[in-house]
């Protein structure tokens, strides 16, 4: 039989012991920033949530398909069609294969949800 996952699971993302999660040196732009997370919860069609805090710097991603809510700081993400200013209660979507630059201004922490991987045959 499959172990279920808790049905209901509460942490406190202000207080909760995140996990190093760094940036691949070739992303980091300008200082140092460091990134750590705590996943909560992953579906088996790899959909996740969890938390993720990044102290300020500004780095390059490539983007997939994220839902978030911060929680605390302030961020300017640069994208090819502009640029976006994030604070708290900020609730953004990143659509996926968006390339980004962010700038964190003050340590961000936000709560996020990654959707599940496309299957590119379908």
């Amino acid at each position: 039989m499959a172990e279920r996952a808790t049905p209901v699971l509460r942490a406190s993302a202000t207080d909760a012991a995140l996990e190093p999660d760094p940036l691949a040196p070739a992303q980091i732009v300008a200082g140092a920033p460091e990134t750590s997370s705590l996943v909560l919860a992953c579906s088996e069609d790899g959909a996740e949530s969890g938390i993720w805090r990044c102290t300020p710097g500004s780095f390059r991603d490539l983007e997939v398909d994220e839902t978030f809510v911060v929680l605390e700081g302030r961020a300017t993400i640069a994208h090819p069609g502009g640029e976006v200013e994030v604070g708290p209660g900020d609730v953004c979507r990143l659509a996926a294969g968006t390339e980004t630059l962010w700038t964190v201004h003050e340590t961000l922490l936000k709560g996020y949800r990654l959707a599940a991987p496309r299957d590119p045959s379908a």
